[in-house]
């Protein structure tokens, strides 16, 4: 595998991640070397390139993750369903029959991958029962296989758990296609309100509305668009970036304006910001999963692509590389 720290490759890179499976690996401070399977493995930033997971505060392996200056997150190849077993077992010696790779800060790389990060362990937040860790990408390689996903058998377990209505559950389904509790507009909205307002006192804390929020957001994933960039990319949510807006986000030091080329840049403050938020989201999404196993939140997640796909009037793509927008 060939490192590049090129934007699209780095973004071909996380593609590889679709409702995957990651191993992550450190050393602790004896330099014994640590892993775990998670798949709570999400990116946060194009440029500069970093990422984040979870992890629970009982996990054996929490100390050694928390006080390592690196990390690295490996996406697993179609193949290696038996290293994603070995490394979720707890208390096992899971290098016992492995010869890793070295990278950053001595972490073990595993080889045969469908993608690796090399992380520097930029931020640690509290998320209720995990701790939620953000990291630098340093390096990173991808190799062009498969990767291993909840598929096949696994997806039809789920859609069968979905479908396992008890009889009066069925009966006090609404019509289907009527407007009320069981319609998808509604699911969606109070689904996504209930989320959201997870996140109010961090929002609170920082001094920042929706929009704000929005905003900051847009300009994490890659800085240097336009406001009308901006405001074509938040319009699904129905806010609006004014011009009172940026100038409260620029006094604020979040935002630094160009006023020669029109475009928006997130300043040191904003980006710390905009990564707390991450984090804070983060922490959301793992306590609205807790009542799924892993395998039902893969299955929740594909769906929900597919709802976003088959309903994109053409907006946008915040992830896209500035030749593609």
């Amino acid at each position: 595998m060939a490192t590049n720290a090129d934007t699209i490759a780095f973004r071909n890179a996380l593609g590889s991640f679709a409702t995957g499976v990651t191993i992550v690996t450190t050393r602790d401070a004896a330099g014994r070397d640590c892993g775990l399977t998670a798949n709570s493995f999400n990116s946060v930033s194009l440029d500069p390139p970093m990422v984040l997971w979870s992890l629970a505060r009982s996990s054996m392996s929490m100390e050694a993750f928390r006080g390592a200056d690196h990390f690295a997150v490996h996406i697993l190849a179609a193949d290696q369903e038996p290293l994603s077993n070995g490394f979720a077992k707890r208390g096992a010696d899971k290098f016992a029959a492995l010869t890793p790779e070295r990278g950053a800060g001595g972490v073990p790389l595993l080889p045969g991958c469908a993608a690796r990060f090399q992380c520097r362990t930029a931020y640690q937040y509290e998320g209720g029962d995990h701790i939620i860790f953000v990291g630098e990408v340093i390096a990173f390689d991808h190799d062009d296989r498969a990767p291993l996903l909840f598929h096949g058998g696994r997806y039809a377990l789920a859609a069968r758990k979905a479908a396992a209505l008890t009889a009066s559950e069925a009966a006090d389904a609404e019509a289907p296609g009527s407007f009320g509790e069981d319609f998808l507009g509604y699911l969606l909205g109070r689904a996504h309100f209930q989320l959201y307002g997870r996140m109010q006192d961090s929002l609170v804390q920082h001094g920042l509305d929706a929009a704000d929020h929005f905003i900051v957001t847009i300009l994490g994933i890659r800085d240097g668009r336009t406001a009308e960039e901006v405001g074509e990319m938040i319009g699904f949510t129905g806010a609006r970036i004014t011009p009172q807006q940026v100038a409260s986000l620029a006094a604020r030091g979040l935002i630094r304006p160009d006023a020669a080329s029109g475009r928006l840049w997130l300043t040191d403050t904003g980006r710390r910001v905009m990564i707390e938020l991450a984090a804070a989201a983060k922490a959301a999404e793992e306590e609205a999963l807790g009542a799924f196993d892993d395998n039902e939140t893969a299955l929740l997640k594909h769906l929900l692509k597919h709802v976003i796909r088959h309903t994109d009037p053409g907006l946008p793509d915040p992830w896209a590389s500035a030749g593609e927008i």
